[in-house]
């Protein structure tokens, strides 16, 4: 039977916006958000019905090899979001804005959010970081229409300020500031925070103190969504397993077994058989 069949058609497709998140929150429904890179990967998990796919400068780390965010490109993803666009019919499209793109400079900001946009296809970016000067950026894209995340606790564009990937905002001083900053980012028009690597407790209340949706990683069940890098929820990277990642498959083996019996049946003359060959 021809898998067309059970194909959605596209007009049975019910794209997902910054209002569904709202209306997701309100209602208390979770929203899953997931990263994706590529065509292939992008169709497959939209596929599955994950609600946002996000375009993650951690494409430096994952696709690319860097040791961190910092040296990915807008030209690069840009790349990536115009991958991921295309292999997706109903997911809501969050493309990250590099390092360098929007830090201090709100012309710059608005310039490299456009590109974006126009060039990238997303549907909305995601800006790291708190403070005055992202606020200004952040008012300023969404002055132009662009709808931005924003994205405290470890933010890893700030990782050689950090100077470690540690848990963020254990202490009382940290904590206030994250929630303050939580909502002077609602406050500048953000439609929601992505809240990395802090206490779930503190995840859970800066939640409940806001009106638009959190999303988690690493922050405790009690934020409206969660998210993952998609390699380290697949098991791409079996030498990376921090806390918070969960390994729905083991990949990196089933792919790493299927080369090397494939590299077998070539150097037995197994593949290709009879059936195979023309």
């Amino acid at each position: 039977m021809s898998t067309q069949t059970t194909a959605i058609s596209q007009e049975e497709v019910k794209r997902v916006t910054t209002q569904t998140l709202r209306e997701m929150k309100k209602n208390g429904i979770p929203i899953s958000m997931l990263t994706a890179y590529d065509y292939t990967m992008s169709r497959l998990l939209d596929g599955a019905g994950v609600d946002i796919l996000l375009v993650g400068d951690s494409a430096s780390n994952v696709m690319a090899g860097h040791e961190t965010t910092l040296p990915i490109t807008l030209d690069q993803m840009i790349y990536h979001c115009q991958c991921v666009v295309r292999g997706a019919k109903r997911a809501l499209i969050i493309a990250d804005l590099p390092f360098g793109t929007y830090q201090g400079n709100t012309e710059t900001a608005l310039a490299s959010a456009v590109r974006m946009m126009k060039e990238g296809g997303a549907h909305a970016l995601k800006l790291e970081g708190a403070g005055e000067s992202i606020e200004r950026s952040i008012q300023t894209i969404v002055g132009a229409g662009i709808p931005v995340m924003g994205h405290l606790g470890l933010t890893p564009q700030s990782i050689n300020q950090f100077g470690t990937y540690r848990v963020r905002a254990k202490g009382n001083l940290e904590a206030t500031k994250l929630k303050s900053d939580a909502l002077k980012l609602q406050e500048a028009g953000v439609f929601g925070i992505v809240l990395e690597k802090i206490p779930a407790a503190l995840g859970a209340e800066v939640s409940k103190s806001l009106k638009i949706p959190t999303i988690g990683i690493g922050a405790g069940n009690l934020c409206d969504g969660q998210v993952l890098v998609v390699n380290d929820m697949l098991g791409m990277a079996r030498d990376f397993q921090p806390r918070f990642v969960r390994q729905y498959a083991q990949l990196e083996e089933v792919i790493q077994e299927a080369t090397k019996t494939f590299i077998n049946d070539i150097k037995s003359r197994n593949f290709p058989n009879e059936e195979e060959s023309y």
